[in-house]
């Protein structure tokens, strides 16, 4: 069965001050709108440093592994421990859906041919465009369900979002926050903090399935590379983070869509 290109071109030079730089300029947009950033870091693994799609996603899985481990206990001392354990239900729920749909997703990530992966990925990332635009717009109120309903509804969300991270690459927050503040009634602070509880598990089960494939060889490639970029990311969250306000929401977010309308687009066409 066709599937993706593996291991990543080898025609680009990749210097690890470009690595350092692009990730902390994608942590830093991140950061500033509350996200990881992984969904910027993408266009740039595939468009600027010559990646192969399959190859970019698992590069982008593994680093945005690396940004949520570093930003879980960052998030508790904002979000104490025992809050997010009286949340224990929203995170099992959600996991009951995520974990089934990081490994669908990665699995139809590997067997897809890199032109039909290429136009997923840009199909995906207008995607989170919209999500973006939307929940930071606060167009939409949270949804009054009966408890079975937000159950179902729940674990139906946690498989979608659970595919979308493990074919992007991503840890998944854009699309898990607003789902639990929707669903749940969880404040928007809390729920970064949830997301991440959900996003860890979620993405090692797309990373194990990602190692069976030959692909997964880049990671041993360009393991400098992946290092370096990673470190920069975790450096510009943190910044954009401490900037969160900074800049205001109703210039930076429709800035940030129109990124991700262009990353789109190249993408698709690549």
């Amino acid at each position: 069965m066709p599937r993706s290109a593996g291991p990543a071109a080898p025609v680009r030079r990749r210097s690890a001050v470009a690595a350092f730089l692009a990730g902390g300029a994608v942590g830093l947009l991140g950061g500033l709108v509350g996200l990881g950033g992984a969904e910027f870091r993408l266009p740039l693994l595939i468009g600027v440093f010559g990646f192969a799609a399959l190859s970019a996603v698992i590069v982008n899985k593994a680093m945005s592994l690396v940004v949520v481990t570093a930003a879980l206990p960052a998030r508790l001392v904002a979000v104490p421990f025992g809050e997010l354990v009286a949340h224990w239900s929203v995170v099992a729920v959600l996991l009951s859906g995520s974990l089934a749909g990081a490994w669908l997703g990665a699995g139809w990530a590997v067997r897809m041919r890199s032109a039909t992966l290429h136009r997923v990925l840009g199909g995906l990332l207008v995607l989170v465009a919209v999500v973006l635009l939307v929940n930071h717009a606060g167009v939409v109120g949270s949804w009054d369900l009966p408890a079975v309903w937000r159950v179902v509804v729940g674990a139906l969300a946690g498989v979608g979002i659970g595919v979308v991270a493990a074919l992007l690459g991503v840890a998944g927050g854009e699309l898990l926050i607003p789902t639990v503040v929707l669903l749940f009634g969880v404040g928007i602070t809390t729920a970064g903090s949830l997301s991440l509880v959900v996003s860890l598990p979620t993405m090692l089960v797309a990373f194990a399935r990602y190692r069976r494939d030959a692909a997964f060889a880049v990671l041993r490639e360009n393991g400098r590379f992946v290092l370096v970029m990673a470190a920069g990311s975790v450096a510009g969250t943190v910044v954009g983070g401490l900037l969160l306000g900074v800049v205001p929401g109703a210039v930076l977010v429709p800035l940030l869509v129109l990124l991700l309308l262009l990353s789109a687009v190249r993408v698709w066409r690549h």
